[in-house]
């Protein structure tokens, strides 16, 4: 129980480290940065936007993962 306990709370750091330096890199390519991040950002919204209920059912699904 101790090791899933471990390995829980260490994919929990991982996820948030990640999404640290997710909006790190958002603020750095608005400021003027060349980092890819805001495209793929932009790309990934209006895939979802042209998916339809299913874009919905899945921007739902990806934001369960940050909460």
């Amino acid at each position: 129980m101790k090791i899933l306990t471990g390995l829980s709370a260490t994919f929990d750091s991982l996820t948030k480290v990640i999404i640290s330096l997710l909006g790190l890199g958002i603020v750095v390519s608005l400021l003027g940065g060349n980092v890819p991040i805001a495209s793929n950002i932009t790309s990934l919204v209006q895939a979802l936007g042209d998916a339809g209920i299913v874009g919905l059912v899945a921007a739902i699904i990806i934001l369960g993962f940050y909460k």
